[in-house]
């Protein structure tokens, strides 16, 4: 879908005009053929859509959070390497420091081009660690009203009401996977459920504190996984490791299928990472690209202009509200497949 959009862009470009040479005039066909039309000359009021939409989705030292008569308003960030010795400062102080960025957009050091050991509190660091602190006010919130009312003589009203069917949904997922001891594990799935469905949402959001794109990042999804992971792989059964190593199959399948069910074993956290991060950056590429439509055609005209306008304001309009039914889906998906695969490393031969 993404392919297809970036397909329709370059084909709204309007293709560039030829000058006629010498070598043309002689050409018959070339001299009858009819003239194109070049586009407007491009100049410094263009816009980058690329680098619009890879700022938005990339990891800053400083958050940006809008432009007041023509200057930048952001948040600086504090920058902390250690490179023979810890270094604090700020991005606009890099170059004093002795830093600057590669083309990557990473500290590194001016006189060698080395990378530092960069502990800096990026965007993404702080977007991490205010929704940590979010849940966790909104975690205890709805625990203070379970210890304040009788749940069994009163409906939860409120925050209360709303977290409820959530962790219920959850809590009814675990058991009906995972088995008697489910209650275990159920705090590790609410907590994944929870944060990555908080996330999602604030990833959608244009204004501070949202827009981070922390479950768009491969690295977040990365540690999700393999949280997934060591849990199911450290609490497996005998029976489970036994159908990865010995399983009842024929003689001449033994040495096959253990180095099937390793690499499987494996490949679990790999798909659990790319799913929740491929569909989440290609939601924010995509509502991004609509909104970028209408800054493209300005310059051709203000009736291709404007109607493009509608069409992208009705299209992106679409795009969030089906971004907010898949920020539920991806996280309803990682929670229900851990789910699924603590479940069946838990299971004991019959």
């Amino acid at each position: 879908m993404i392919l297809t959009f970036l397909i329709s862009l370059m084909l709204l470009q309007v293709p560039g005009g030829d000058t006629l040479s010498s070598a043309s005039l002689r050409d018959p066909v070339r001299a009858n053929a009819p003239e194109r039309v070049s586009p407007p000359e491009e100049n410094e009021d263009d816009i980058d859509v690329g680098e619009i939409i890879f700022e938005h989705i990339g990891d800053e030292y400083e958050w940006h959070i809008t432009e007041w008569k023509g200057k930048p308003i952001a948040i600086p960030l504090p920058c902390i390497v250690i490179d023979g010795g810890v270094h604090v400062f700020t991005l606009h102080h890099a170059e004093e420091n002795g830093y600057t960025l590669n083309e990557d957009g990473k500290l590194v050091n001016a006189a060698t081009g080395k990378r530092p050991i960069d502990l800096s509190i990026t965007k993404n660091v702080l977007a991490l660690m205010m929704s940590s602190l979010l849940l966790l006010v909104v975690v205890l919130l709805t625990a203070r009203w379970y210890r304040r009312h009788d749940a069994l003589k009163e409906a939860p009203t409120g925050l209360a009401a709303l977290m409820e069917p959530l962790v219920m949904m959850i809590h009814d997922m675990a058991r009906e996977n995972i088995g008697a001891d489910y209650r275990k594990y159920s705090p590790y799935l609410c907590m994944a459920f929870l944060w990555i469905l908080l996330n999602n949402f604030l990833g959608i959001m244009p204004f501070f504190p949202g827009g981070a794109n922390l479950t768009g990042n491969i690295a977040i999804t990365l540690v999700l996984a393999l949280f997934t992971f060591f849990i199911v792989n450290l609490n497996g059964t005998k029976h489970y490791y036994k159908e990865i190593f010995n399983p009842d199959v024929p003689v001449f399948l033994k040495p096959v299928m253990p180095v099937i069910e390793v690499f499987s074993a494996f490949m679990k956290p790999v798909s659990l990472t790319i799913r929740l991060f491929a569909n989440m950056l290609a939601g924010h590429i995509m509502i991004l690209s609509m909104v970028c439509i209408i800054f493209i055609m300005a310059k051709y005209g203000p009736l291709l202009s404007g109607s493009m306008t509608v069409v992208s304001v009705l299209f992106g309009v679409f795009l969030d509200a089906l971004e907010c039914l898949v920020s539920f889906i991806q996280a309803y998906v990682f929670t229900t497949l851990s789910c699924t695969y603590i479940g069946l490393a838990r299971q004991k031969e019959e």
